[in-house]
């Protein structure tokens, strides 16, 4: 396993983060609840081998399965590992409870939100607390000063933000810099191979200003690992309504690279998963891809495509077929 520093900050993390929104089905359907997550008893044989090959980032959100990933992480760090050689990364916005508090980033729902995250993580600290979008219902200067206060108290190490636009990130930076508040350390956006809007604004705004990028969705959904006239026919592919967000009007578009990635992928004789994330580590603001895994080949291409090198003439053919994209809905 390679570490690289998170940002400008002297925190060393995996060159890739396991991601765990697919671990922990929850006991009672939440706000937001997915049929295609793992139980806890599927789940933890991923953090064992994630662990096992030196992983030591691990990314998960209150609300992923109402709070049972949270929980399915937690009691797996406990057997499996030693808490402070692990990063742990967590984050707050997304609906918990029905009523007019029961989401977004209010000092109220800041400090309320980060107690619930520790008990059911089973720890004192979380290391990378991320808002996991931007509120536009409650003043910026308010949830940063909230954020503030739980990394003085103790709470947490280091902010980390995701999902927004590179002058609502910037905004953010400028008035934690005038306040002395703690800055966002890294940024968790939407960016891969189908998706490089971000090269334009964001990326160049994290490298300016220290901050670590640690893409979500790097292989966009699974498209990236395989043909794409190979959808499967699973669970999640079947009710996963937000990828439609994604993709649905891209899907021409995304065909030639899909098809340049496995074209590549055949010449090395290499999974394209790992053509793809290779591409993706190639990027200086990248720090640590977030990496799904439900199968036990995804750990082991992740870690495989950390030694896997481009050329500059292989780089240009995945990057030549690329046509603008309307800004993501994962932004809103």
């Amino acid at each position: 396993m390679n570490y690289i520093k998170l940002g400008n900050t002297g925190l060393q993390v995996s060159r890739f983060c396991l991601g765990c929104m697919s671990y922990g089905q929850p006991k009672t359907p939440g706000i937001l609840h997915w049929p295609w997550t793992l139980s806890e008893e599927d789940s933890r044989p991923f953090i064992k081998r994630a662990v096992e090959l030196g992983v030591n980032f691990f990314d998960t959100a209150n609300v992923y399965s109402n709070g049972e990933s949270e929980a399915v992480l937690g009691r797996a760090v406990r057997d499996f590992a030693h808490r402070d050689e692990l990063v742990l990364a967590t984050k707050v916005n997304g609906p918990m409870r029905p009523g007019p508090n029961g989401r977004g980033l209010s000092r109220k729902a800041i400090l309320s939100e980060v107690n619930q995250s520790l008990q059911r993580l089973g720890t004192d600290y979380i290391d990378l607390y991320i808002i996991h979008r931007f509120d536009y219902e409650t003043p910026l200067e308010e949830t940063l000063e909230a954020l503030n206060d739980v990394v003085r108290a103790g709470k947490v190490r280091y902010l980390g933000a995701s999902s927004m636009h590179a002058w609502q990130l910037m905004k953010a930076i400028g008035l934690q810099r005038a306040h002395g508040w703690a800055k966002f350390v890294s940024m968790q956006n939407y960016y891969n191979l189908l998706y490089r809007e971000e090269e334009r604004e964001m990326l160049p705004l994290c490298v300016s200003e220290g901050v670590g990028a640690t893409p979500w969705s790097p292989l966009a959904r699974g498209r990236l690992a395989r043909p794409w006239s190979e959808e499967p026919p699973t669970a999640r592919a079947k009710s996963d309504n937000f990828a439609k967000t994604l993709f649905g009007k891209t899907v021409d578009m995304d065909k030639p690279i899909i098809d340049r990635v496995n074209e590549i992928a055949r010449q090395r004789e290499l999974p394209p998963s790992q053509i793809a994330l290779a591409w993706l580590l190639h990027k200086p603001a990248v720090t640590s891809p977030i990496v799904g895994a439900t199968k036990p080949h995804h750990l082991e291409d992740a870690v495989a495509a950390l030694s896997v090198k481009l050329s500059d003439a292989e780089i240009s053919r995945l990057q030549e077929l690329y046509q603008p994209h309307p800004a993501t809905e994962a932004f809103a």
